[in-house]
């Protein structure tokens, strides 16, 4: 692997943990880091004052990738079909504008790859898409007991009762493609 195939993406689809446990599973992902964007309070944001709702950050997944194994726009259609882009500021049981559907581009070319992926994607769902697609600003790395919390703490019921099942879902869906 040359270093000059990494590429990175940030998405968040409801709970950062949720996001990282599917797309840690993909071929050609390299690193994750849990984090924030897309907010407007000052300084670096903490969990809790995420989870109020008052700061407007998203919990996201910062993604490196090796684009020659995966490309931005087939990681994109990964992402956007392992949650629900269909329901405003909400998955599942979370709810608020820290868990809504978001893909924030790095540049200019992620951004038209992106709304390709969103029009792929579009005829899976009977809801309309109401993914964020927006530019990223500032990325806060979230607390360090967040960063792979799926794989540090596999018996955590909320582990077991949500991500549990879409890594199923994921199997099925994309074996080929993971690791």
């Amino acid at each position: 692997m040359k270093d000059n195939n990494l590429e990175e993406m940030t998405v968040g689809g409801g709970c950062f943990w949720c996001v990282e446990a599917v797309i840690k599973e993909v071929k050609g992902v390299e690193k994750i880091i849990s984090g924030y964007t897309g907010g407007t309070a000052p300084g670096k944001p903490t969990y809790k004052e995420v989870c109020s709702g008052l700061t407007g950050h998203a919990e996201v997944i910062q993604i490196t990738f090796d684009s020659s194994i995966i490309s931005y726009e087939d990681l994109l259609v990964i992402f956007m079909t392992s949650h629900d882009p269909t329901t405003l500021n909400r998955q599942g049981a979370d709810v608020g504008t820290q868990y809504r559907s978001a893909i924030y581009y790095h540049n200019e070319a992620q951004k038209e790859l992106a709304k390709k992926a969103l029009e792929k994607v579009t005829p899976y769902y009977d809801e309309p898409i109401v993914t964020e697609l927006t530019k990223l600003g500032v990325f806060y790395e979230a607390e360090d007991y967040h960063q792979d919390y799926y794989a540090n703490n596999p018996e955590n019921g909320y582990c077991n009762a949500v991500i549990t099942p879409k890594l199923t879902k994921l199997r099925k869906l994309y074996g080929d493609r993971l690791k």
